[in-house]
């Protein structure tokens, strides 16, 4: 148990904050995982542009958060989210909106909606009307 212990405060001890995000030291080495979880926060319009260049990477599932462009400007968030949806749709991804978070997966992976939950893009849109 100790060992566990003095493991974890490792893990803690190294992390460090890079952006919007916070990466933690696992002490794991060797190759570099092929997909990556990449946060994004869209505080304009233009921060779009990001999101849709990791995407055509086709590697990458993104997990944006839309909280202060909807504060800021619902229209401008209605046009960022319809850019970064025809963008899935041309790479055969999927996406879909939880509250302040909207997920864009490759083609490879899909978003589990459950039994009676929407989840998608344009429930999200309805909700900030």
């Amino acid at each position: 148990m100790a060992g566990f212990m003095d493991w974890l405060n490792n893990v803690f001890a190294t992390k460090e904050e890079d952006g919007e995000y916070l990466e933690i030291e696992t002490g794991q080495t060797g190759e570099k995982a092929k997909i990556l979880v990449r946060p994004f926060v869209l505080r304009d319009f233009d921060d779009v542009r990001n999101v849709l260049e990791t995407l055509r990477n086709g590697y990458t599932i993104a997990l944006i958060n839309v909280k202060n462009l909807r504060d800021k400007d619902v229209f401008e968030l209605k046009r960022a989210v319809s850019k970064i949806k025809k963008t899935c749709d041309a790479l055969e991804g999927d996406i879909a909106g939880f509250e302040d978070l909207i997920i864009v997966t490759p083609a490879f992976a899909k978003i589990y909606r459950g039994r009676g939950t929407g989840g998608v893009v344009e429930k999200v849109e309805e909700a900030k009307k």
